[in-house]
């Protein structure tokens, strides 16, 4: 496995980065261990990775864990139907198993020619042996085939990103090898950068509204689900297609639906905010 240099992160063009995250992401790439991304749901874990990708100009493979994906199927699959079918009604030499050997996504990864970005998405989904089932591997950068008899090694050490939504705790030796970081829900100065990436030409009066309105539902403990960066990103969509006046916003909150996506939430703010404001 040849050894790559220290690529330096510092964000990309439409994806605004804390330094801390900048700073995770690079000490990350420096020691070769994975990051592990936690923090709520629409603050940006997987668009990291994306974001990763296009600043340092890599190929990213994506790897959607399910609850019932397995680790095996990252590193390859031995297709034994169809070289059954091919016994039976092709012609092919199905002496050569290795045909029907199909790489999964971190086998992918580790046999790329050049370094990529592997993302392993929502970890936590599987059972609770998948991290662990990964552990040599990560260390490693190698896995064997005993249907080939061969050991596929790492050309390059890929950067790999690990999100979790803290569904159930992940093994502790795992977290031992892997670089952590929460992103914490950013601040309304950050946001205002964030919002400026997606609406470059948005009026002052109506971006300083809508978040002052977004925060403000931020502050309310009783929501079950809090509404995202990616749900205010929706909503000052929804808002700059329905011509709203920024005057309006705080006044009315038009188009709620897309920032309240649980009934009893939506039922809080109806008796909560709607009334207050008769």
């Amino acid at each position: 496995m040849s050894k790559d240099s220290f690529a330096q992160f510092s964000g990309s063009e439409d994806y605004v980065t804390s330094e801390p995250l900048r700073n995770a992401v690079n000490v990350s790439i420096a020691l070769g261990r994975p990051l592990l991304i936690r923090g709520e749901a629409g603050t940006g874990k997987t668009l990291l990775a994306h974001s990763i990708a296009q600043g340092l100009e890599k190929k990213l493979i994506t790897w959607n864990v399910k609850s019932t994906t397995k680790a095996q199927e990252g590193l390859y699959v031995y297709d034994t139907v169809q070289r059954l079918n091919d016994s039976r009604f092709g012609d092919k030499d199905i002496a050569d198993i290795k045909q029907y050997i199909k790489l999964g996504k971190m086998g992918q990864a580790f046999t790329s020619p050049e370094q990529v970005v592997l993302l392993i998405d929502e970890v936590d989904k599987a059972d609770i042996e998948f991290p662990n089932d990964l552990l040599n591997e990560l260390d490693e950068m190698s896995f064997y085939i005993p249907e080939t008899n061969e050991t596929i090694s790492a050309v390059h050490r890929p950067i790999t990103v690990i999100t979790s939504n803290a569904e159930k705790e992940l093994p502790d030796a795992f977290l031992r090898r892997c670089i952590f970081h929460y992103i914490e829900f950013p601040t309304p100065e950050l946001m205002e950068e964030i919002v400026r990436v997606h609406f470059p030409d948005i009026k002052d009066s109506l971006l300083s509204e809508a978040l002052k309105s977004f925060y403000k539902l931020r502050e309310v403990d009783d929501f079950r689900k809090k509404p995202s960066t990616s749900e205010l990103i929706d909503w000052i969509r929804a808002l700059i297609a329905g011509g709203i006046p920024h005057e309006n916003v705080s006044k009315q909150f038009p188009f709620i639906g897309t920032l309240l996506k649980k009934e009893t939430d939506y039922d809080y703010f109806v008796n909560n905010f709607v009334i207050r404001r008769r």
